[in-house]
């Protein structure tokens, strides 16, 4: 978790505790080294609500567990069984939605995704991290144009 960074920071920075940026930048880190080699797979834990939620951990957050699918049709049925339509609605009901252009360096967007369901991704500055069709062996740096709905973590 971001203590675990905090500690290996405290040898580089002194005692002086991270700033909040530089806070969400170690969880941005450990989030992108985590799954920049993994490839997407519904029934492995590597899809964009598992990455979201290993996130959020970095960042101090305590998210509910996720229920084990193996498909995109298992994802919705999850979400549904939960109470949820989308994945933005469950995003919305666990963080204050903001504009896309005001997110920092560790919150996170939704994109149009395929198989009727959106994709999550965290945001790494000018880009987000997210899987793609294009490169499906692991979290990429993109420059999404369409962001559907953003939340500051």
């Amino acid at each position: 978790m971001i203590n675990d960074n905090y500690d290996l920071l405290a040898g580089v920075m002194g005692s002086k505790r991270p700033s909040e940026l530089e806070r969400r930048a170690i969880a941005t880190r450990a989030t992108m080294e985590r799954y920049r080699t993994k490839p997407f797979d519904w029934g492995n834990k590597a899809t964009c609500l598992h990455m979201a939620r290993f996130h959020l951990r970095q960042m101090g957050h305590k998210p509910p567990p996720i229920p084990a699918f193996t498909s995109a049709h298992g994802a919705k049925s999850a979400l549904k069984r939960a109470g949820f339509d989308s994945v933005v609605d469950l995003m919305d009901s666990m963080f204050p939605r903001i504009g896309h252009a005001s997110m920092l360096v560790g919150d996170l967007a939704a994109m149009a995704g395929d198989a009727g369901m959106e994709g999550i991704g965290v945001c790494a500055g000018e880009k987000i991290l997210a899987w793609h069709e294009d490169a499906p062996d692991g979290i990429k740096p993109l420059i999404v144009s369409e962001i559907v709905a953003a939340w500051r973590i």
